[in-house]
């Protein structure tokens, strides 16, 4: 029989892997990348949960719509409060800080820390006492009373959940900073299982609220995961706030730009709601599933290399090495595009096998089924794009120019509300107008920040980025003519899609088809990044043999973006 100690040494050493650090962008990515999966899949097991509860009458899909819609306002202020903080400059002023000074660097983190979360509990007030007028004033005319009534009670409810995001994230900062990715891209995972399960347990007697107290559930285990490694590298919370400290000055400055940027980010967002809800019919319920999918490819391909790069970029940035800023950079937007753009390709001709298999539950109407895929196909077109963004941000951030990214976002987002609100008033396109504006300014976005980030470090836009570029995205079309024809003879001829197994069996095989395809073409035009799956696959080997020895060596312990789904 184990006793105690053996107990906890066994434990000990079989956790070491979490504090495995990542030396390079690629394996750090690559894990970030596999733990996305993970979290992706709980977050579609959780949709379809959602749905198959309560898709059975008009009732209670009005409430799955409010659930949604009740994000919004507690997710803005997250995004407002703490992502201004954390992704303005907490990562290379850490970075540089714990060079440096350890303890420092951890005494700016807490008064930062403090600094965010007194600003966020007053804000949480100012909210919960108006969250009847909020609601109201940002939902459409066919937002219905009880609807209203739901996203009142869930707004409130969901409040505690940000306030532990917040120190949460803090908590990946730092883990970042030290280049340990792993429980940063589990903590999502965790967060999405606790919704799922609080579903499970709970529905009968909450209803839609037992959503709520899963995504309460969730942020808190979000939190706790991680704080075990912070508190080893040597984080301790200090109840106070000192503006002496080296670095707090320099970030707070740096701050009211992010933060703006992320408001006027919001202001996208809350329109969407708007917008959707003047429409009816379960629009915003419709686009929100179609985001769903469409965010999971720059999920595991965009924010990941962009996470992993921006400590890499920082170092860069700090040494004043711009040939090998720019150098990293114009591969990682290589490396984005060579996997997000076939991703698309998929998504955009595959659209509704794969909306009738993540969401298709018994109770889903298929005239459902068939407007999530018309909205799915119209906002696949801008994945790369969003993708790339994710990482030219980080650029910037890393090198500590948060004022550029808050124009491009005016512009961008001034042209989203402008086009929107005349499509929707003066036209019939509804939703599937909106995911093309939603494709059109996301491709504006890109080309602004291309052109602005050109001007900081000059040389980006050459040969180097263009023809890889192309190369990539004539593959990629090639690939859709050879996915779109054997879809369709084999829907026709081969496959009874009406049964699922056979529907698995058709999008398997043509997607296998399109993907084979997409690598020979890599390989006749010698696309460079194909190089990356060899790499990945190294990659993951060398991390794997840690997890093997994990239990024959002793734990050796440095001591001293939402990343949420």
């Amino acid at each position: 029989m184990l006793d105690r100690f053996t107990l906890q040494k066994i434990i000990h050493k079989n956790s070491a892997w979490l504090e495995n650090q990542q030396t390079n962008i690629l394996s750090a990515a690559a894990i970030i990348t596999a733990a996305n999966i993970l979290s992706s899949i709980a977050g579609l097991i959780r949709e379809r949960i959602l749905i198959a509860y309560f898709f059975d009458n008009p009732i209670s899909r009005q409430a799955l719509e409010a659930f949604q819609v009740a994000f919004q306002i507690p997710d803005a202020l997250f995004q407002l409060l703490v992502l201004g903080a954390i992704s303005a400059a907490f990562i290379p002023i850490f970075t540089e800080l714990k060079n440096k000074d350890k303890n420092q660097a951890y005494a700016m983190t807490s008064s930062v820390m403090n600094l965010v979360i007194l600003v966020f509990l007053l804000a949480s007030l100012v909210i919960f006492l108006f969250a009847r007028p909020l609601t109201v004033w940002r939902t459409g005319e066919s937002f219905t009373p009880e609807q209203i009534e739901i996203v009142v009670k869930l707004t409130k409810l969901m409040l505690i959940s940000q306030l532990f995001f917040a120190i949460s994230n803090f908590f990946t900062g730092i883990l970042q900073s030290y280049q340990r990715f792993i429980l940063p891209a589990i903590a999502p995972i965790v967060y999405n299982l606790f919704i799922v399960l609080s579903l499970i347990l709970f529905y009968e007697r909450l209803g839609i609220y037992a959503a709520g107290v899963g995504v309460i559930l969730g942020a808190l285990f979000h939190m706790l995961i991680q704080y075990p490694i912070v508190k080893k590298l040597g984080f301790k919370y200090q109840p106070s706030v000192n503006f002496q400290i080296a670095g707090l000055k320099k970030l707070l400055l740096m701050m009211p730009p992010r933060v703006a940027t992320f408001a006027v980010s919001e202001i996208q967002n809350l329109s969407l709601g708007f917008f959707a809800t003047s429409l009816g019919n379960l629009s915003f319920l419709i686009i929100r599933l179609a985001l769903r999918l469409m965010t999971i490819p720059i999920r595991l391909f965009g924010v990941p290399i962009g996470q992993a790069s921006l400590a890499f970029l920082s170092e860069k940035s700090e040494k004043k090495d711009l040939d090998q800023f720019r150098s990293l950079l114009i591969n990682s937007i290589n490396q984005i595009a060579f996997f997000a753009l076939p991703a698309s390709i998929l998504l955009l001709i595959l659209r509704v096998p794969i909306v009738r298999l993540v969401f298709g539950t018994k109770n889903l109407p298929w005239e459902t089924t068939l407007a999530t895929g018309k909205v799915v196909a119209i906002i696949s077109i801008s994945i790369v794009a969003q993708s790339i963004v994710q990482l030219l941000i980080r650029a910037f951030h890393a090198l500590k120019d948060t004022k550029t990214p808050l124009v491009i976002t005016t512009i961008t987002v001034s042209l989203y509300l402008i086009v929107n609100f005349i499509l929707i008033k003066t036209t019939n396109f509804g939703i599937n107008g909106i995911a093309a504006v939603t494709s059109i300014t996301a491709f504006v976005e890109l080309g602004l920040f291309l052109i602005f980030l050109n001007q900081k470090v000059s040389k980006l836009i050459t040969k180097t980025l263009i023809l890889p570029q192309l190369k990539i995205l004539t593959a990629s079309f090639l690939m859709s003519v050879f996915l779109y024809l054997p879809f369709r003879i084999l829907d026709q001829l081969v496959f009874e899609t009406s049964k699922t197994m056979e529907l698995i069996g058709l999008t398997l095989t043509t997607s296998t088809i399109g993907l084979l395809v997409y690598l020979y073409l890599s390989v006749l035009l010698d696309i460079k990044e194909l190089n990356l799956i060899k790499k990945v696959l190294h990659s993951l080997d060398k991390w794997r043999k840690p997890l093997t020895q994990a239990t024959k060596t002793e734990l050796v312990v440095e001591t001293g973006q939402d990343n949420r789904n």
